[in-house]
């Protein structure tokens, strides 16, 4: 394989279209080149990026132009993509479906940073009339460069013909194809991709892998989109330069809850921890699942995850859970978003927790909530997303410390609670960027 330094978006028409597969495949198949990849994801899923990372081992990086400005975004793709040969960045649902109309989705995000887009169409009900959603795709927007396309779900050497030719008459190269196959099956569960059996995740990822190297000619797919060098656009100042005097977490040390139960993390959001705490503080990682106490910190960060899977082996480890109940009751500072959310409330379906919280779960009649929020505290708005099947059967047990809105605008009903200095709600929040941690730190625990 050459030597290419290569960078694009991988896109679809819209979810389904097997985006995920492709992109897992390229990046294991790759990898086994020895080719050092830098995967990205647009948009907020944070399954997606865990995936990636499987497939590569290289962290995933989040490009989200909601939760996040365009200068950021683009500091994340330069200094990620500045030690790597290949970045490759996977879409969101189709390429111009963003929160609102096309606005942060792949297609922007791509006219950005001036990516070339790969599609992956499924072909799997249809051949050449094709040609014209590619066509339709490439001239649809002007400043968005369709390059390629990668068929999926193809299934005879004749299927393959006419999608060749629909390709090159909707006007972008052929670069492979992945054949109709059962193998390929994505494990999943409610919330997505399932993230919890290593050996079917590996199993997917060398399949994936396996049909790539066998339709995709990566040779072809890394010339036409091959890179210089350079910054993808011109960053006028550094958007995380600050004193880091100012810093209400500086020197201090973070836990961060992180295993099969609670891994809906955000790398930048630790990364920005690290950055605040200076070389006198620092960060590490336990599991509620297996250590028997929390390790000695200032500051707890229970992320999102699937608590309510492991609910009973979370609630026997009665050690860890008297821990987390001192350390609130002695007014140690404890943050939890989502699933840990529900590890700090009272219980889920009937099963214990840490009861900090008055609130109960339930998986109950489950109802997928999902959505980008604006979140509204004293002095300060932060932008997160809402995701999951879960509810709160006792919503007013505590009033909520933070308005919160869709991207329109409407108010959500969902909150942010505290208790002494517990402060949690489900919704995912993103502080990638410095200046937002210290703020968002500074305002939860700092008055």
């Amino acid at each position: 394989m050459r030597s290419i330094r290569s960078a694009f978006v991988l896109a679809a028409v819209s979810s389904g279209s097997g985006k995920t597969t492709v992109c897992n495949g390229l990046l294991r198949s790759l990898t086994r080149h020895g080719v050092k990849c830098a995967p990205f994801k647009t948009g907020p899923d944070y399954i997606d990026s865990f995936f990636h990372k499987k497939s590569c081992g290289r962290d995933s990086v989040n490009l989200d132009l909601f939760m996040s400005g365009k200068e950021h975004v683009a500091k994340l793709f330069d200094e990620n993509f500045s030690v790597a040969e290949v970045g490759v960045v996977e879409g969101v649902m189709g390429l111009f479906d963003g929160y609102d109309c096309k606005k942060g989705s792949a297609a922007d995000v791509a006219s950005m940073l001036r990516l070339p887009v790969i599609l992956v169409i499924d072909a799997r009900s249809s051949a050449y009339s094709l040609a014209a959603v590619i066509s339709g795709m490439r001239t649809f927007e002007s400043s968005v460069n369709v390059k390629g396309v990668i068929f999926n779900n193809v299934t005879s050497e004749n299927h393959l013909s006419l999608l060749k030719r629909a390709a090159q008459d909707g006007g972008v190269e052929y670069v492979g194809h992945i054949m109709s196959r059962r193998d390929l099956a994505t494990p999943s569960r409610y919330l997505g991709l399932a993230m919890d059996n290593p050996a079917d995740i590996e199993k997917y990822i060398a399949n994936a892998a396996n049909a790539v190297e066998e339709g995709v000619d990566l040779d072809r797919l890394l010339r036409l989109t091959e890179c210089g060098g350079g910054k993808t656009m011109s960053i006028s100042t550094n958007v995380d330069d600050f004193p880091f005097f100012d810093s209400f977490l500086r020197g201090k040390r973070i836990a961060v809850a992180h295993d099969e139960a609670f891994n809906f993390i955000y790398p930048e959001n630790i990364k920005s921890f690290r950055r605040l705490c200076g070389d006198e503080g620092s960060v590490v990682e336990f599991s509620p699942l297996e250590d028997a106490s929390l390790p000695n910190a200032d500051l707890i960060y229970f992320p999102g995850g699937y608590p309510e899977i492991y609910a009973e082996r979370l609630s026997k480890n009665r050690g860890m859970m008297d821990s987390v109940r001192k350390f609130a009751e002695g007014g140690g500072m404890i943050y939890g978003e989502c699933g840990g959310f529900l590890y700090l409330s009272k219980s889920i379906d009937g099963i214990g927790m840490c009861g900090i919280l008055p609130f109960k779960a339930t998986m109950a009649s489950p109802r997928l909530t999902l959505g980008y929020r604006r979140v509204m505290l004293p002095g300060m708005e932060i932008r997160g997303h809402e995701f999951h099947y879960s509810s709160v059967v006792n919503p007013e047990a505590l009033p909520s410390i933070s308005s919160q809105t869709d991207v329109r605008g409407k108010r959500m009903p969902v909150g942010m609670y505290r208790v002494r200095n517990t402060v949690a709600g489900y919704t995912h929040l993103y502080w990638g960027e410095q200046q937002t941690a210290n703020r968002l730190m500074t305002t939860l625990f700092g008055k």
